[in-house]
């Protein structure tokens, strides 16, 4: 009679966990069964119910232990920082450093559906955000960046994270290793934090003056140009 693969396992949780993400390397986040993840960790089939209900509950967990790496790489990146301009760089250069360290963690995250029925993983992903929300009201307490909603500033940080990351994952980008990565989001950073300083003119709001309105405007300005001296 065939032995039944073993129930038990010194970290079943972890295994499972472990044996998810090398499935999600290939086939997707979502592509996969639970009975695989129980083959790829040498378990027997029943064995992840122990922890788990289904394979979304295991996909939270993974996400969450996703989120906590990185968040712990984002606080680690920060600590070097001596005022909050250069913690917020460095909070993005965390966050990359995060991608090509777990970018399995990474794709979980952020390419599989977000899962607001799991209230550990939501937990986890706000606290991540909270990061760099903080850090971005540091940077308007102190005039660095101009006032505003810094939850919506955070996410236009966070997008260009996650589209760095993403190219940077994908092997999409024209660099020779991790460190160009790097310089690249710091340089793109730099350029973002600058367009958001309170000395940047802000564009004039297109409800303030009717086309037609502003259009008066422009002609007053032309008829009032002087004109240039005849040529002797």
């Amino acid at each position: 009679m065939k032995s039944k693969q073993p129930y038990h396992h010194g970290n079943l949780k972890q295994a499972l966990l472990d044996a998810a993400l090398q499935l999600v390397r290939t086939p997707g986040p979502e592509e996969f069964t639970l009975r695989e993840v129980a083959r790829r960790a040498g378990v027997s089939h029943n064995a992840p119910y122990r922890h788990f209900r289904d394979k979304a509950d295991l996909m939270a967990a993974v996400a969450t232990e996703g989120y906590n790496h990185l968040s712990e790489s984002m606080a680690k990146a920060m600590k070097s920082g001596k005022n909050a301009y250069e913690k917020l760089d460095l909070s993005t250069e965390g966050f990359i450093r995060f991608a090509l360290r777990y970018p399995d963690h990474f794709k979980v995250i952020f390419d599989a559906p977000r899962r607001y029925e799991y209230p550990e993983t939501h937990e986890a992903g706000e606290r991540t955000f909270g990061i760099l929300i903080k850090v971005i009201e540091q940077c308007q307490a102190e005039g660095i960046i101009r006032p505003g909603n810094s939850r919506m500033l955070a996410l236009v940080y966070l997008g260009m994270a996650i589209g760095i990351a993403k190219l940077a994952t994908t092997d999409r980008l024209p660099f020779k290793d991790d460190a160009e990565v790097i310089d690249f989001d710091r340089s793109v950073g730099a350029a973002l934090t600058r367009g958001y300083s309170p000395e940047m003119p802000r564009k004039p709001s297109r409800t303030a003056t009717s086309g037609k309105q502003a259009g008066k405007k422009v002609g007053a300005k032309k008829r009032a140009r002087p004109q240039k001296p005849p040529k002797p």
